[in-house]
């Protein structure tokens, strides 16, 4: 295939998808899926331009760039770079998004090339970026540094390796039948409950969350920056609190999505320390994503991931009865929760590689 030099621009945040400025954005959206489709079969992966719009309009905790490549007037891939805003935060996380049909001819070449410069620019250190794998063997296996999982060499995995990126870690991607019968779901919660004791109580809401509760979910957000397995991916410490809270769940909210939470409270120090959420686009029968999931590493060994994870399936079959599957993503590594899943009945379709570049 003949190599070509793109125009490349950068993609226009409109203030709305009506806008006459939207029409980029609008494509990014649709690119997002249609990528998602290619590589894995699963394009209700990727979130729609009204939901994504949110984010990229506030940059106080994250900065999003985009950059649209095109032969002619023909948009023939983008990259995105996002830049976690904490002062100690060292990486640039990359989404690269360049279709089949286009892909071998330099387009995503220089897409990379445009977001490292962009990166080096920003004084970034590190490049990352993910890609999406079909759970299959082929004739290449790869395996990341963790040792935890291996996923098939694709395209953007061997592009990935020829700029010197290294593959650091591996999550797998789950689906729950919401359709099954939930009696496996209340056993499982009915046994958590009884081993975790009287030192615990269950919390739940739909967000926005409650101003008394705000604080202590802070807290317990911010140990997933922390407490999460990520393998030598460098991601920094998050800084939370109620205005960080207000300001994510009035993006998460602002596209019509709805998010409902189960916590779990440490009785004699009032300390939110597990946590689930469950999330829905404005198209109530869509695919349920599951956003964060943490048990604080003090707590652990007392069944509260699965007091979170099966409350917050029971609560959500009569919260979202129209939604049939929930799809989540977790490090291989992370036999423990794994572990739950599996047990209640989520079920692997597609894995993601986590890579790291440094500058």
């Amino acid at each position: 295939m003949t190599t070509i030099e793109p125009t490349i621009t950068p993609l226009v945040v409109p203030v709305s998808l009506d806008d006459d400025d939207a029409a980029d954005f609008r494509a990014y959206g649709e690119l997002n899926r249609r990528i998602c489709d290619e590589q894995v079969g699963l394009p209700d992966l990727a979130p729609d331009a009204a939901q994504m719009l949110p984010d990229w309009q506030d940059d106080t905790d994250s900065l999003d760039l985009g950059f649209v490549a095109r032969l002619d007037d023909e948009i023939v891939g983008m990259i995105t770079v996002s830049f976690a805003q904490e002062a100690e935060a060292h990486a640039a996380e990359l989404d690269l998004l360049v279709p089949e049909a286009h892909w071998g001819r330099g387009v995503e070449d220089a897409l990379l090339a445009r977001a490292e410069a962009e990166a080096r620019a920003r004084g970034r250190s590190l490049l990352q970026l993910w890609s999406l794998h079909r759970p299959k063997e082929a004739d290449r296996m790869l395996v990341p540094r963790t040792g935890w999982g291996r996923i098939p060499a694709t395209p953007l995995s061997d592009l990935a390796e020829a700029n010197g990126f290294v593959l650091e870690q591996v999550e797998r991607n789950s689906e729950f039948d919401l359709r099954s019968d939930p009696a496996p779901l209340r056993t499982a919660l009915d046994d958590a409950l009884a081993v975790a004791g009287a030192d615990y109580r269950v919390i739940e809401w739909n967000m926005p969350t409650p101003p008394e509760l705000r604080d202590g979910f802070a807290g317990v957000l911010a140990r997933l920056s922390t407490d999460a397995p990520s393998g030598d991916m460098d991601f920094p410490e998050e800084a939370w609190d109620a205005e960080r809270v207000v300001r994510r769940e009035t993006r998460l909210l602002g596209a019509g999505q709805a998010v409902s939470v189960v916590a779990v409270e440490h009785v004699s120090t009032g300390e939110l320390v597990a946590y689930n959420e469950l999330l829905i686009a404005a198209d109530r029968t869509g695919v349920t994503h599951q956003f964060g999931t943490l048990v604080s590493k003090d707590h652990r060994g007392h069944r509260l991931g699965t007091i979170v994870k099966c409350a917050n399936l029971l609560r959500w079959r009569e919260l979202m009865p129209d939604s049939t599957v929930v799809s989540t993503f977790n490090a291989e590594e992370n036999r423990p929760m794994l572990n739950i899943n599996e047990a209640i009945g989520f079920v692997p379709v597609s894995y993601a590689g986590g890579w790291q570049r440094a500058l």
